[in-house]
């Protein structure tokens, strides 16, 4: 990793503000390669220094998978937020940690979270095809025309410019279905199924890509490597 002032490096992390930080110096708490930090603009490598002789939490970046709860939104700043379920001193990152696309309030399931543009941007752009797989339960059984209305490329949904793209679905029972869809349209799920006069009771998203929930319980997470979750989800 590259090196970067002592005040910018633990600041961006969210160990505090600048002002704080020549504090946390003045106090002997900051020590580079084992000697104690005399001046903020000391230029450091991250992978060296202990804040309260400890080491620093993802100085090259942070990446997360949640298994979130229904109830929660996919917000800063607001009541519920899935960012409630991570440590607090996180929320204050730079860059911010930031979701890989969005599970409404009523949606649980997988959910990436992470600081890193590059990898939102290929998980959630068209060009990559990305599979997420949710899984359904219905108010009323399915009426036999979903699977081939799905996948033809031509279901409009109401306020929609454009067709979905072709969604696959397998029929589990008669009110129960696992749907993967190559889009992200607000509340996909929910509207392709109004337009055959049903309604989802529930909804859990349970993949994306090759990259599953595994044994992580409801409302805890997982830190993974980026190189881990790109062989995964690519």
């Amino acid at each position: 990793m590259k090196h970067e002032r002592v005040d910018h490096l633990l600041s961006r992390l969210g160990y505090g503000s600048r002002k704080e930080i020549k504090s946390f110096i003045r106090q002997g708490i900051i020590t580079n390669n084992h000697e104690k930090v005399r001046k903020s603009s000391e230029k450091v490598d991250p992978q060296k220094i202990l804040f309260d002789n400890r080491n620093l939490e993802y100085p090259e970046g942070l990446t997360i998978i949640l298994n979130k709860p229904v109830g929660y939104v996919c917000s800063h700043s607001v009541v519920d937020s899935v960012f409630e379920l991570l440590p607090a001193q996180w929320e204050k990152r730079r860059p911010h940690l930031n979701t890989v696309g969005r599970l409404d309030k009523e949606t649980s399931g997988l959910l990436i979270i992470t600081d890193d543009g590059q990898l939102t941007h290929n998980i959630i752009s068209p060009k990559k095809h990305v599979g997420k797989v949710y899984q359904v339960e219905l108010e009323k059984p399915l009426n036999g025309s979903e699977v081939e209305l799905f996948a033809s490329g031509t279901l409009q949904l109401k306020g929609e410019n454009h067709p979905c793209k072709p969604a696959e679905l397998k029929i589990i029972d008669d009110t129960h279905c696992e749907v993967t869809l190559f889009e992200g349209k607000y509340h996909q799920v929910r509207r392709m199924f109004v337009t055959t006069e049903n309604h989802v009771v529930s909804l859990h998203r349970s993949q994306i890509g090759g990259l599953t929930l595994s044994s992580i319980e409801i409302g805890k997470y997982e830190i993974i490597d980026i190189d881990e979750i790109t062989s995964q989800i690519f």
